[in-house]
């Protein structure tokens, strides 16, 4: 096979799907070409060398050939297993919805080299983190910075003030999906679509924008906190793709589940 129909590149599986008999149809995501759709043909036998390293959420590097449609990949090597999100339950959905995220906040073939380390280091980090929820919410920071979608959280979204923090019993800010942030206690009253913020929970979307993980996870949030940082992030997420995401469903049904026993 003449070599410039080759391409060697590092990559983490989103998604894959049979295709015929024995082949699977792999969505992934890489730093200089960012998202592809690849054949890894003949994965599905048993006796194929490529099974082990096209599992979902892997990081391998693979070597590709190019196709008139689809390109082929040819060998596959593990960088990195991530066997733990295939493992628990919760994890695995946790990576679902990671994946699921930068799978519909980006195009295909757009060159993503941060993007890519973000999906990395956070893999990492899910196959331990004590508290998935709490990195969910420092990804979703990260990946809407990087994706161009950056809340405002240090002035009003509405008027440009900087934001007074405000210690009140009533959540004194709100958060327009459509003005793009926080809006200050002037003028969320004015505003039928934002959703009340509190002084607490903005001071921890402040702080997912300003540090790095270790700062981020030392963070101990008391369950109110932690469920309205939550909303306001999934909303705006929603509000941006115009769409509910098929993993933010499951997650919900796992905490109700674990809640009532059932």
């Amino acid at each position: 096979m003449p070599q410039e129909r080759l391409y060697r590149t590092e990559a983490i599986i989103l998604r894959r799907a049979d295709l015929g008999e024995a082949d699977r149809l792999l969505t992934i995501f890489t730093p200089a070409r960012g998202k592809l759709r690849v054949v890894a043909k003949g994965a599905r036998k048993p006796a194929s060398r490529k099974s082990g390293h096209v599992e979902l959420f892997t990081r391998s590097t693979l070597l590709i050939a190019k196709a008139r449609n689809l390109d082929i990949v040819s060998q596959a090597e593990t960088v990195e297993a991530y066997r733990a999100l295939r493992e628990d339950l919760l994890r695995s959905t946790y990576a679902h919805y990671i994946v699921e995220l930068l799978d519909r906040f980006t195009g295909d073939e757009e060159e993503g080299a941060e993007l890519y380390d973000l999906l990395a280091d956070t893999l990492s980090r899910l196959c331990e983190a004590e508290n998935p929820a709490l990195l969910a919410r420092f990804y979703e920071l990260r990946l809407l910075t990087l994706a161009g979608y950056q809340p405002r959280l240090f002035d009003c979204a509405r008027c440009g003030k900087p934001l007074r923090e405000i210690e009140s019993e009533s959540p004194p800010y709100g958060f327009d999906c459509g003005q793009g942030g926080v809006l200050c206690d002037e003028c969320a009253p004015h505003s039928r679509d934002a959703l009340p913020l509190s002084l607490a929970a903005l001071k921890v979307l402040r702080h997912g924008a300003r540090v790095e993980w270790p700062a981020f996870a030392a963070l101990k949030l008391r369950p109110l906190v932690a469920r309205e940082v939550e909303q306001v992030m999934q909303r705006y997420i929603t509000y941006i793709l115009e769409r509910n995401l098929k993993s933010v469903e499951f997650l919900r049904t796992l905490r109700l589940e674990a809640v009532t026993g059932e």
